[in-house]
């Protein structure tokens, strides 16, 4: 079946241009620019302020909730109005331990325990646990497994000696490049730094003094220089502060003329990225996460490092708890916010501030996941890549109100929010799975490849 988005705006790999492109089955056919005498327009010409971007995968980190539901297709649902597509999760929890444990009897059942009945396409990150460890080496490049390490108080037996269980994480690691051990992603928090006991259940606002600034810098700073030493491939999550980011080169992801990628990388949450810690008193505890949402200088600097190289990738830490969870001071209260559904939206309202240029966005939200994970066939708009991609209409106005989140845990600090952009279309391999409000439920998603 064919399938043709007419003289539309097509932004990708850093060009902006009009044109037609041609989907067929699963696949892109073509992408033409658009010449009247070529392709005469068929829609309105108002069609030509769509902007077709490729479908996007925010690097993303949720957990297990199992009260928000376990029916994969309902609870990932939100993904295809937001304009998602690809999704790493970590596998972590006792539920998820057990997947991990099937995993590694049987590598090859990998995706049906994950995605018999999803909605997009995923892969997995095993999460720093001795558990998961034990049984990372029995999933080959193809599935695309990469080992997470935790530095945190919150991370149980982590919180004691950082420096020598960081190091059983890293320095031996085989030399071999296509091992799936190599890759390593890094979850900021620093033990020593971060309070042991905090017993008077401060207020909310008290959370970036527990969750400070030298807590995140010494324990990227620590990753970092491990990974220096030992040739380790590093993707630092989460960075928050403005003083982690001297830890970072401002160098492209992917240098064409060496054909390699940076050995050690960034990623900056949209949370981090759209509040300060003076939003606390407005929002409380909806949004709480870790790292702590720090200072408005944090804020920018940040903002900055979008364009200058430092943060190579955006991510959500979408963590869809339910708002009797998120109840209490900053000790009770659990960490993170439902972000998937609205993220893309989120970063588009930064390019209309002048923030950094939509080409920008596309490449942190669509280009860099895609290379940062080495995804086959996707991520980018390409003849012969799968037909996954995302309509977007500028200049059209919406307030966010509760009805309008799919999460099932039924909120999301953003309410009351206006945006500019609206995702009118998405496309996953080749089927249209959201078209103006409706969402197709019947489509899965499919298992993730890689080119390694």
């Amino acid at each position: 079946m064919r399938t043709r988005i007419q003289n539309a705006t097509i932004v990708n790999e850093g060009k902006r241009f009009v044109g037609t492109v041609t989907l067929e089955d699963d696949k892109i056919l073509s992408i033409v620019p658009s010449d009247d005498t070529i392709h005469p327009s068929a829609d309105r010409p108002r069609d030509r302020c769509r902007r077709v971007v490729p479908d996007t995968g925010r690097d993303r980190r949720p957990c297990a909730f199992p009260r928000t539901g376990t029916d994969p297709q309902g609870r990932h649902r939100h993904r295809k109005p937001g304009g998602g597509g690809r999704r790493r999760d970590v596998v972590h929890g006792h539920a998820e331990r057990r997947a991990a444990d099937h995993h590694s009897r049987s590598p090859g059942r990998q995706v049906p325990v994950g995605s018999g009945k999803e909605p997009r396409q995923l892969f997995f990150l095993l999460r720093g646990h001795p558990y998961e460890h034990r049984h990372a080496g029995t999933t080959g490049p193809a599935q695309g497994m990469w080992r997470q390490t935790v530095h945190g108080k919150q991370h149980g037996q982590y919180a004691r000696r950082p420096r020598r269980r960081a190091t059983r994480h890293i320095q031996p690691l085989p030399p071999a490049h296509h091992d799936p051990l190599r890759r390593l992603v890094h979850h900021i928090g620093q033990p020593e730094i971060v309070p042991g006991t905090v017993w008077r259940r401060p207020d909310v606002k008290y959370h970036p003094a527990i969750r400070n600034e030298e807590a995140c810098f010494r324990s990227t700073e620590l990753a970092v220089k491990l990974a220096r030493e030992t040739g380790a491939r590093l993707h630092v999550a989460h960075v928050s502060t403005a003083r982690e980011l001297s830890l970072f080169r401002r160098d492209p992801l992917w240098d064409e003329t060496t054909g390699r990628m940076k050995p050690v990388t960034a990623e900056a949450c949209i949370a981090h990225l759209f509040y300060t810690d003076a939003d606390y008193a407005r929002l409380g505890t909806r949004i709480k996460c870790n790292p702590a949402i720090k200072s408005g200088a944090d804020r920018a600097a940040l903002r900055q490092a979008l364009t200058d190289g430092r943060i190579d990738v955006i991510g959500t830490d979408h963590a869809p708890h339910l708002p009797v969870e998120k109840e209490g001071g900053c000790v009770k209260a659990a960490s993170g916010m439902p972000m998937v559904q609205f993220s893309l939206v989120s970063m588009l309202r930064l390019a209309d501030e002048g923030v950094l240029p939509l080409e920008r966005v596309v490449d942190l939200m669509c280009h860099a996941p895609a290379r940062l994970f080495q995804i086959k066939g996707r991520g980018f708009l390409r003849e012969g890549a799968q037909a996954d991609l995302v309509l977007l209409r500028p200049s059209s106005p919406w307030t966010l109100r509760k009805e309008d989140i799919l999460s099932r845990c039924g909120w999301s600090p953003l309410e009351g929010e206006t945006f500019n952009w609206s995702v009118e279309q998405t496309y996953c391999n080749g089927h249209l799975v959201y078209n103006h409000g409706h969402i197709d439920t019947d489509v899965c998603g499919r298992q993730l490849t890689f080119d390694r």
